[in-house]
């Protein structure tokens, strides 16, 4: 393994394990904050004054620098799918912190993300040489790649506005397609963020460039937009499910985008890309396994002197007239009551 590439793995490795926990951390705060107020899947914002919640918020901040750092040393293709390596860490901690149970075929899903992460890494590409922002603001305005973003801006406005109003409470796939293909551009933000951060500590000043603002902005705003959705994701649906489905669909979207932009795979050997797809595939495969094996969160309680079953009474007017109880009734007349 080249030494970029080894650097960029410890730091991956190590951003797993911050932003694994930081799932589990922010679940617990935002069961806290939706007990005394509106919930993140309803709009709400009370998780904002939640100290657990900003803890979850810190240390994923943390594994993100690290997660930062890696992807200026080493391809996206190779730092992308050890984030596999967080759903081990959030799906052991929800066993044991959540109370959401991981089954024996849950622990064959962990091993099966462990051995493809392992393959991907074993042959996983040299990152390219880059020299200036302004480079990578070529690869970034190629007409492939324009056409990459384009589409997932239209996308992810279609999810936004349509199905995230209709279908968002119900189906899975729609919050975390939006964090998933938002997070993708991110990610190409980030990497040109981080390159020029690199190169300006070398000596060669990219400040000056505004292209480097124009990716801190793109940056900024697609943050924030994963971050909103996903809470909303985790506040909705199991944290074990949401963390595979948010991996596999970042994890693609993001190899597509990076292939695109930075070319990857050029100059690679056929038997090294294979491998490395043999690899995302496993890896795809164990985040399956995970979610199939996982319990779905019990329905929330919204209001609690709602009974658990319906209850149908029958009253019996004690003079046996009929009588029929109206909304505005201030008072009941005698009634013999049969639940």
């Amino acid at each position: 393994m080249y030494a970029s590439n080894l650097t960029g793995f410890i730091l991956a490795v190590v951003s797993s394990a911050f932003i694994g926990s930081s799932f589990i951390i922010k679940k617990k705060g935002l069961r806290r904050a939706g007990v005394s107020g509106p919930r993140a899947s309803s709009g709400g914002y009370g998780y904002l004054l939640e100290p657990l919640w900003w803890v979850g918020m810190i240390t994923m901040f943390v594994g993100e620098i690290a997660n930062f750092v890696a992807y200026v040393y080493a391809p996206a293709v190779l730092v992308t799918p050890l984030g596999a390596l967080s759903i081990i860490v959030s799906a052991v901690l929800a066993h044991f912190l959540l109370k959401e149970k991981l089954q024996k075929m849950g622990i064959l899903g962990c091993i099966l993300c462990v051995v493809g992460s392992t393959v991907i890494v074993l042959h996983a590409p040299e990152e390219g040489s880059l020299s200036s922002i302004q480079e990578i603001w070529e690869l970034a305005t190629q007409p492939a790649f324009l056409l990459y973003t384009a589409s997932a801006v239209a996308v992810t406005l279609v999810l936004i506005l349509y199905c995230a109003p209709r279908y968002g409470q119900t189906n899975i796939l729609i919050y975390i397609g939006i964090c998933s293909i938002i997070g993708s551009l991110t990610v190409m933000s980030v990497k040109a963020i981080g390159t020029a951060i690199k190169l300006t500590l070398e000596g060669t000043n990219q400040a000056t460039y505004f292209q480097t603002w124009v990716f801190a902005m793109v940056a900024v705003t697609c943050i924030i937009i994963q971050l909103n959705y996903l809470n909303m994701a985790l506040d909705t649906f199991n944290t074990a499910v949401v963390s595979p489905i948010y991996y596999a669909l970042f994890t693609s979207f993001t190899i597509l985008a990076s292939v695109i932009m930075f070319k990857d795979y050029s100059g690679q050997s056929a038997s090294s890309i294979a491998s490395e797809l043999c690899g995302f595939i496993t890896v795809l495969s164990g985040t399956a396994v995970l979610h199939s094996t996982r319990e779905p969160d019990p329905p929330s309680i919204t209001d609690l002197y709602t009974p658990l079953s319906p209850k149908v009474s029958w009253f019996i007017p004690a003079n046996g007239e009929p009588w029929k109880q109206k909304d505005d009734d201030a008072s009941l007349p005698n009634l013999i009551t049969f639940s």
